[in-house]
C-alpha cells in the first residue's frame, strides 16, 4: 500500500510567484457549456512591465510543467524548467521583456483545478471540476492580461501542450499578439498521442487508491497509477537514440543479470525515478484533466464554420502575427510533418512565417534543452521582431 501524502493544495504551490482569483463579475464560459467563477489563476512574472507595455512575453507551459520557469520550483526545491533560456541576458532577456508564465486552468500549482478547494463544499473539487479545454485556459489566460492591463502580448511561446496553447493565442486573439513561437508541437491531437493518453490515465484508474478520483477525502493519493502514467509519457519525450546514448543495455548497480524481475537495466531505474518524483509534484486528478484538454485539441474544427470545413487556414485568416515554427527531426511525439501543416496553413492564411527543423536526436524534449541552433533561431526572431516593435535595449 503506498503511503498516504498530504494533498498538493497544502503545499505552497504559489512560491516566489501571484495568484489572482477572476471570473467573480464574468464567469468564464467553458467550451463544456458550463460556466466557472470565481476561479484562480497562479502565475510568475519576471523583468519589468515599460510605460507603453508593449513588452510582455507569455510563456505558455506543457503538459508536465508549471508557471515557476525561471525561479526555484516551491514543492520540489529545484531550479526553473527553462532556466537555459529565460532570464537576465539569456534569449528571453528578462532585462528587456515582461515575461510572464501562467499555470494553466485545471493544473495543481495554484490556478484552479481538481486539486483545489470548491467554495461551494469545501473540499477539493476532484472530478466534479468541470472539462476544461486548450482554449479554456487560454480564454483565462486572456482574463488574467485583462486584470495586468496589458493589452497586446509583444510575443507568446512554448513547447508541445504550451505550443498548442500558443497557436489557440493566435487564432482566437490575433489583435493581441505580435508573434508567436509554437515549438514541437501540432493543430490537433494525434490518435497515437490519444492512445497513449489513454494508457496513462488507465494506469491511473486501476490504482485502488485512485477512489474514484475522491483521493484527498480518503487521505491517500494514486501514486502508483500516476508513477506509471509518467513513466509511459516519459517514454515518448525521449528518442530511440537518445535512449540508447544514456542507458543502452547497461545494467543497474550489478555485473550481470539475475534471471529475475527486480530492477535490472539502467533505462528501468531511470524510469522508476521519473514516476517516483512526479508524484511528488503532481496531481493525479490534474493529469486526467490536462491530458483530456490536449486530447480534445483540434484547431481547424473551431473554425469549421468560416467557409470550409475543418480548413486549418480559417484559423489564421487576416492574421498580423508573425510566425516562427520550430520542430525537431527526432521527435516522433509531434513530428516535423505536423508543424509543416501549420506553417502549409499560416502560408494559405498569407501569414508572415518562417520555418525552422532542428536536427538532433534528442526527442521530443529537444525544446528544453540546451540546442544552440533553437537558441539562434529564436534569438534571430524574437530581434526581428523587437526592431519591428521599437523594443530596443534594456526596458528597467
Amino acid at each position: 500500500m503506498s503511503a498516504a501524502l498530504p494533498p498538493l493544495s497544502r503545499h505552497d504551490p504559489v512560491g516566489p510567484g501571484h495568484r489572482v482569483t477572476l471570473g467573480e463579475t464574468l464567469a468564464l464560459k467553458l467550451d463544456c457549456g458550463l460556466d466557472l467563477g470565481p476561479y484562480q489563476i497562479a502565475y510568475t512574472t519576471y523583468g519589468h512591465l515599460n510605460a507603453e507595455k508593449s513588452n510582455a512575453i507569455l510563456i505558455c507551459h506543457a503538459l508536465t510543467m508549471d508557471q515557476h520557469v525561471a525561479n526555484t520550483h516551491p514543492v520540489t526545491g529545484k531550479p526553473g524548467w527553462w532556466l537555459t533560456a529565460v532570464g537576465p541576458g539569456k534569449i528571453i532577456d528578462t532585462d528587456r521583456f515582461f515575461v510572464i508564465c501562467a499555470n494553466v486552468l485545471g493544473g495543481c500549482m495554484g490556478s484552479s483545478g481538481p486539486a483545489e478547494t470548491d467554495p461551494a463544499t469545501g473540499k477539493p473539487y476532484g472530478l466534479r471540476f468541470p472539462v476544461i479545454t486548450i482554449r479554456d485556459m487560454v480564454n483565462a489566460q486572456a482574463m488574467l492580461l485583462d486584470h495586468l492591463g496589458i493589452h497586446q502580448l509583444f510575443c507568446v511561446i512554448g513547447g508541445s501542450m504550451g505550443g498548442m496553447q500558443v497557436l489557440q493565442w493566435a487564432a482566437s486573439y490575433p489583435d493581441r499578439v505580435f508573434s508567436a513561437i509554437p515549438m514541437a508541437t501540432a493543430a490537433k491531437h494525434s490518435a497515437q498521442n490519444i492512445a497513449f493518453h489513454e494508457v496513462g490515465r488507465q494506469a491511473i484508474y486501476a490504482d485502488p487508491q485512485w477512489h474514484q478520483g475522491d483521493y484527498f477525502d480518503h487521505d491517500t493519493i494514486p501514486r502508483a497509477g500516476l508513477a506509471v502514467a509518467r513513466m509511459a509519457a516519459h517514454i515518448t519525450y525521449l528518442s530511440e537514440a537518445a535512449l540508447h546514448r544514456k542507458f543502452g543495455r547497461n545494467l543497474q548497480n550489478r555485473e550481470r543479470i539475475t534471471y529475475g524481475f527486480e530492477t535490472e537495466f539502467q533505462v528501468e531505474s531511470y524510469l522508476l525515478h521519473q514516476g517516483s518524483t512526479f508524484v511528488e509534484r503532481f496531481d493525479a486528478n490534474s493529469y486526467l484533466y490536462i491530458t483530456r484538454a490536449m486530447d480534445y485539441f483540434d484547431l481547424a474544427a473551431q473554425f469549421a464554420d468560416k467557409g470550409a470545413g475543418g480548413n486549418l487556414a480559417n484559423a489564421f485568416q487576416g492574421t498580423k502575427t508573425r510566425f516562427c515554427v520550430v520542430s525537431f527531426t527526432s521527435d516522433w511525439l509531434f513530428p516535423t510533418a505536423e508543424s509543416k501543416e501549420i506553417v502549409r496553413a499560416l502560408n494559405a492564411a498569407a501569414a508572415n512565417v518562417s520555418f525552422v527543423e532542428i536536427e538532433t536526436d534528442k526527442g521530443h524534449d529537444a525544446f528544453l534543452l540546451d540546442e544552440p541552433v533553437m537558441f539562434r533561431t529564436l534569438k534571430g526572431f524574437i530581434e526581428g521582431c523587437a526592431e519591428q516593435r521599437g523594443l530596443n535595449g534594456s526596458q528597467k
